[in-house]
């Protein structure tokens, strides 16, 4: 509420209600002209003892509100989101919490959706482009990217229009842009490393990558594309500013594998037990993430990406390579198993030279008499031998059966 006060001791009785009623005067400011004739002095002295109190509400043409509202305007952007699928749907919702306008356009009807979102969704992109946003952010699947960038309509925008892509692959994107978009369009690369999923609570410590592939030199063209980076900053986004080849050559490395292990796990069908381990809810932790995004996008991370063919073999050999390592101890074992006992009592010849035994011929076991020839080439029963010792071991190259 807005009063007005003097420092008089005496009012005077009769005071003009100059404002509306949300506005309190207090009294003897202006004293009425048809019962008393003011003063020189006295008007003077009360407009120059009058002070501001309180207001109420801010008046449509303030200074404070002029200057808010310039401040606002100056740090919020126009931004047109093609492709309002989950991804665009999930960045949606944080541009408008930040003040920005966001416009939508998708082949799909989205329009419910954008609705309770707070976006303005339009199903042609030339009616779209007739709102020149400052911003296009293109977050089509990485499949239909070409397609979308062909047949849109760049005539009706405004010719220095930022172009930002949040494609998970890089050097694809960028030259598609560069190969199609006018020379007078800015060009962002950037990749969000997150998700509905990864960053459904939080963007503290998210790695976003950036590339400036074409800013112009002009000053509001920079601040534009700082504006834009600082949305993901505000959230507290790790920003890491990255060429696209490099990011591609990093990506293939963690988001492929990561994505390809976790359909793997997927297909082998994991399933959580009374007795899981954290390392085991980090797998199944890792299959829900995955598998929440299309079989597109992991398709288009291995076409699109040229180093994901060198990864993949690399997972391949890794898998082969485990494989042999443990056959190779289960054929230890069982080799021991099999082939241990026998070779633990083999004894070699030269050690333990075996011991003579004398040779008995055949009846012997059934106790008939036993014939020998002896040196002299007689006869001799009972298996004796003359000139011999009983006791004494027997060549067996001089005993000759019968």
């Amino acid at each position: 509420m807005l009063s007005f006060s003097s420092t008089q001791t005496k009012p005077s009785p009769l005071t003009p209600n100059l404002y509306p009623s949300s506005h309190s005067i207090s009294h003897s400011l202006i004293t009425s002209s048809s019962t008393r004739k003011p003063q020189k002095n006295q008007t003077h002295l009360n407009l120059q003892r009058l002070r501001v109190r309180a207001i109420d509400a801010a008046q449509p043409f303030d200074y404070e509100t002029r200057i808010k509202t310039h401040y606002q305007k100056s740090n919020t952007l126009k931004i047109a989101i093609i492709g309002f699928g989950n991804f665009g749907q999930f960045l949606a919702k944080t541009l408008v919490q930040q003040g920005h306008t966001v416009l939508a356009q998708s082949r799909s009807d989205y329009s419910k959706v954008a609705e309770n979102v707070g976006v303005s969704f339009f199903t042609d992109p030339h009616d779209l482009c007739e709102q020149h946003p400052e911003v296009v952010l293109l977050c089509t699947s990485i499949l239909s990217t070409e397609k979308v960038i062909k047949s849109f309509p760049f005539q009706r925008l405004r010719r220095n229009t930022l172009f930002v892509d949040v494609l998970s692959v890089k050097e694809f994107p960028r030259d598609l842009l560069l190969k199609y978009l006018p020379d007078e369009f800015d060009i962002l690369c950037t990749h969000p490393m997150f998700g509905p999923q990864s960053g459904k609570n939080s963007w503290v410590n998210l790695p976003f990558v950036y590339d400036k592939v074409r800013i112009g030199n002009n000053g509001f063209r920079f601040n534009r594309c700082e504006k834009f980076l600082d949305i993901f900053g505000r959230e507290g986004c790790r920003m890491v500013e990255m060429s696209c080849a490099e990011h591609d050559k990093h990506a293939a490395g963690s988001q492929f594998v990561t994505h390809t292990m976790g359909r793997v796990l997927e297909k082998f069908k994991l399933e959580s037990s009374p007795i899981s381990t954290k390392g085991y809810e980090t797998l199944l932790n890792l299959v829900e993430n995955t598998s929440g995004d299309s079989f597109d996008l992991y398709y288009g991370l291995f076409m699109y990406n040229k180093n994901a063919m060198e990864q993949l073999e690399r997972l391949d050999m890794a898998f082969e390579a485990l494989k042999k390592e443990l056959f190779g101890h289960l054929q230890e074992v069982c080799r021991k198993q099999l082939f241990g006992t026998a070779e633990a009592v083999e004894i070699p010849r030269e050690e333990e030279p075996a011991k003579s035994q004398k040779l008995l011929p055949v009846g012997a076991q059934n106790g008939s008499n036993v014939v020998t020839q002896n040196r002299s080439g007689e006869a001799s029963p009972n298996g004796a031998h003359e000139g011999y010792e009983d006791s004494a071991p027997l060549d067996s190259a001089s005993v000759s059966l019968r």
